[in-house]
């Protein structure tokens, strides 16, 4: 089993959960079950196309998967995911 830590600003679509438990033998694999238990969540996670939105940064053990093997990184028993999305705003 994979845990994933849900950011606050993502919880209203979690039932409030800040930990959910997944399965998957792969980063993409996890994130469907993901979006499967909070359908609400997927459209803030991937575009149209189903592709992991720029903004969503995903960590496995501290690593940036995008410094894996991106989605197909291979988990196992026991791992930890990160989920932060980037937030911009601010005046120039």
């Amino acid at each position: 089993m994979i845990s994933l830590r849900i950011p606050t600003p993502l919880r209203s679509y979690t039932n409030g959960q800040s930990e959910i438990r997944l399965q998957g033998g792969t980063v993409g694999e996890a994130m469907h079950d993901l979006t499967l238990q909070f359908p609400a969540l997927r459209p803030h996670l991937y575009s149209d196309d189903g592709m992991l939105r720029a903004f969503v940064n995903l960590y496995l053990n501290d690593e940036d998967i995008r410094q894996l093997q991106g989605t197909g990184t291979l988990l196992q028993d026991g791992d930890r995911l990160l989920l932060i999305p980037s937030i911009a705003g601010g005046i120039y």
